[in-house]
């Protein structure tokens, strides 16, 4: 049984639905145990649709889905946890 956390707290500012959407998102593609504790998506499962990489995949599709992907970005935190992160946009002159 691998568990893998998603730390969506940066998302929280986009509202609660986006961060529940994500959970729904998980949970529809890959079928596996998904629950939502405040601004963390944690996803319970086995196979290849519980990997590290398959879920920072789905992330990324999730936020171009919501036409978040200009603003933030995945990246891997400690050995389970994937960030979702606000990207720092460079300031034009």
């Amino acid at each position: 049984m691998v568990e893998i956390i998603v730390d969506a707290s940066e998302l929280k500012d986009e509202g609660k639905e986006v961060i529940q959407g994500l959970a729904d998102f998980m949970k529809e593609k890959t079928s596996a145990e998904v629950t939502n504790e405040s601004n963390k998506v944690t996803v319970k499962g086995e196979g290849a649709a519980v990997t590290k990489k398959y879920l920072r995949v789905l992330v990324k599709k999730y936020l171009h889905k919501k036409e978040l992907k200009e603003y933030f970005r995945v990246i891997s935190g400690d050995e389970d946890t994937l960030k979702v992160k606000e990207r720092k946009l460079s300031e034009e002159d």
